[in-house]
């Protein structure tokens, strides 16, 4: 009987009878995350209902030197969740209980299966949101948004998931159940553990900051010719003390693509679109819409349509909430890359993005979150066509390539997984990779938790960075396992 075969019979003996999945049609089910070009069948599947569920198979991995991953909604878009064939993926899907309300200490306390928008439901009659919002808000968990440290398009004003998680209680790689809190004395471990990707344990229980829904909310949609002019729109904004909750463009290809997918009805002939969402005080709104109106006209708006209602306002957001999924209609395949670069360096970027177009044959479709520069560009290719899948990777790389070029960074909120991690000595020094290493063997020294992610060369804890060849001497001794 193999170690995986042993911790299975474990896990059945600790978990309910249908909390463990061995059938290997249902195990492809779990094969990848929203990146569908990495894959994997996971050795076993269990979907545990409780933090002592959780822990009760951490410490069984951990007995057996078996590696584990965790996984929510399956959402994410960097193979951050992506399994091991000879390890547990835990799948916190069945954890979605809202365990706490607490609208006078504007806090929630959710378990990580709960879904982003199920939190803004569940207290918007209070008057009341939570204000990360990924365009999979309606099935990622936070589960999923705490280890990718998710943004969304209101991140411009409100910031990140990080910027409203109050705590949380995980499960560390030892199977020991702990709390962090934003408040504790000395180092900043919930910071953290937030944007982790799973290498530092699995989140139990979150704590999430609630925001007072605005007086007043306001979305533009304003049509451009070209992504120049859009971009000059942007620039405009910001230098005039506008921060708008969002401002996000789509070129003419994503506008193409929302239209096949959901009929969004933008403006016809525009080469891009800009959405300007302003929320607060009514009195702000106005003044600062009034502003956005003139700047866009200003830069070449040739027209601009205004949400009169909460239906006109979604109406908006269709097209571009639906962008990543809506390219399926006008290619087989795509990468979906995510860097971010200075609002400055967004012409030049763009503008090697289309160079870059022209040289490998590779169409991409662009949208992102202009404000602050959090790129998203599609690159579209067919696997039936000798060669595409092959120059779209290239493609793909090289844009990251151009984002450390002019300052910036080759993820915003996806994170790095699987996808990204050969790319990180990119734009990280090789000392700079070994201190990062350094925190997570902290929390996991055993390197069990999510392991090949992030770091483009793992090593044993307690390594001094950099190249080795041969047998590892703390191996060689007997005094460290390689996985």
């Amino acid at each position: 009987m193999s170690v995986l075969e042993r911790l299975t019979a474990r896990l059945t003996a600790v978990l309910p009878p249908d909390a463990v999945v061995t059938d290997p049609v249902r195990l492809r089910t779990y094969e990848c995350d929203g990146l569908t070009v990495h894959r994997a069948t996971p050795g076993v599947v269990v979907l545990p209902e409780t933090t002592e569920q959780v822990a009760a198979v951490v410490r069984l991995c951990r007995e057996h030197g078996v590696p584990f991953v965790a996984r929510g909604s399956g959402t994410g878009l960097s193979g951050g969740a992506l399994p091991r064939a000879d390890g547990v993926l835990v799948v916190t899907s069945r954890m979605r209980r809202i365990v706490e309300i607490d609208i006078p200490g504007r806090r929630a306390v959710v378990e990580p299966g709960v879904t982003n928008l199920a939190i803004t439901e569940a207290v918007r009659d209070q008057g009341y949101y939570y204000a990360p919002d990924p365009s999979s808000q309606q099935i990622c968990s936070i589960g999923g948004n705490v280890a990718e440290n998710s943004g969304g398009a209101h991140c411009l004003k409100y910031g990140f998931t990080v910027n409203h998680v109050l705590a949380a209680e995980i499960v560390t790689p030892d199977g020991d159940v702990v709390e962090l809190s934003a408040g504790d004395p000395g180092y900043d471990l919930l910071g953290a553990f937030v944007g982790s990707e799973g290498t530092l344990g699995i989140a139990t229980k979150i704590t999430v900051r609630l925001s007072r829904a605005p007086e007043a909310v306001t979305t533009l949609l304003a049509a451009f010719t070209g992504i120049e002019a859009g971009g000059r729109a942007v620039s405009a904004i910001i230098a005039a003390g506008v921060v708008p909750a969002a401002i996000e463009m789509m070129d003419a290809l994503a506008i193409e693509a929302a239209e096949a997918a959901v009929r969004c009805g933008y403006p016809a002939g525009a080469g891009a679109v800009l959405v300007v969402e302003l929320d607060g005080p009514r009195a702000e709104v106005e003044h600062q819409f009034a502003a956005v109106e003139r700047i866009c006209r200003d830069s070449g708006a040739f027209e601009i349509r205004t949400a009169a209602s909460a239906e006109e306002r979604a109406a908006i957001w269709k097209g571009r909430k639906s962008a990543f999924a809506a390219v399926g209609r006008i290619s087989p395949a795509y990468i979906v890359q995510d860097g971010v670069v200075p609002r400055t360096a967004l012409p030049r970027v763009l503008a090697g993005i289309d160079r870059l177009q022209e040289e490998y044959g590779i169409r991409v479709a662009n949208v992102f979150h202009a404000g602050d520069g959090n790129l998203h560009p599609l690159v579209l290719f067919d696997d039936a066509v000798p060669g595409e899948r092959e120059r779209a990777e290239i493609v793909s790389g090289r844009i990251l390539d151009l984002c450390v070029e002019h300052g910036g960074s080759i993820t915003g909120e996806h994170g790095v997984g699987v996808d990204k991690a050969r790319y990180m000595p990119r734009m990280f020094t090789e000392d700079d990779l070994g201190t990062m290493q350094l925190l997570r063997c902290a929390f996991d020294p055993e390197g069990l938790a999510n392991p090949g992610k992030v770091f483009p060369t793992p090593r044993l804890c307690g390594e001094a960075p950099g190249v080795r060849t041969g047998v590892h001497p703390l191996v060689e001794a007997g005094l460290a396992e390689q996985f």
